[in-house]
């Protein structure tokens, strides 16, 4: 798997740990926030993950494995993007990490991503301040 050009994530979700948790794991909550992708998955180490959906007109199918996952403090799962065009070997596989933790202010969430190249490193920074953006109007308290 890709290990290089470890790109971090970090910001506070004002919310309970357990709807944080909750928005990082249920599908029908994923589908929402998360480019419209339908994620399938039973959360059970080893197990598959995949998320599906259409973009621009174009399908996708986006594969991983589940390969951590410790309710309301870490989930972790391989992944690969049919858009980046490589084979489904173990070393095209990127790693994606949330972890949560309990603070005064609600919820800091921790989102850890390796990627292939400097490039791209920049791009999932972008991608996941978007996706993290559409999960707080989900769960943070309207004002």
């Amino acid at each position: 798997m890709q290990q290089d050009h470890i790109s971090v994530y970090r910001t506070t979700v004002k919310a309970p740990i357990e709807k944080v948790w909750e928005a990082l794991t249920q599908a029908e909550i994923i589908e929402l926030y998360f480019f419209g992708s339908e994620q399938t998955t039973d959360w059970k180490i080893g197990r598959p993950i995949v998320w599906t959906g259409e973009y621009e007109g174009t399908t996708y199918k986006d594969t991983g494995v589940v390969l951590e996952f410790i309710p309301n403090e870490k989930l972790s799962y391989s992944y690969l993007s049919s858009w980046a065009g490589l084979e489904d070997k173990p070393e095209n596989y990127l790693v994606v990490t949330y972890e949560v933790t309990k603070i005064i202010a609600g919820t800091a969430l921790t989102i850890t991503q390796s990627n292939y190249d400097e490039t791209k490193k920049k791009d999932s920074e972008k991608n996941w301040a978007v996706v993290v953006d559409g999960l707080k109007k989900i769960v943070e308290p309207k004002q």
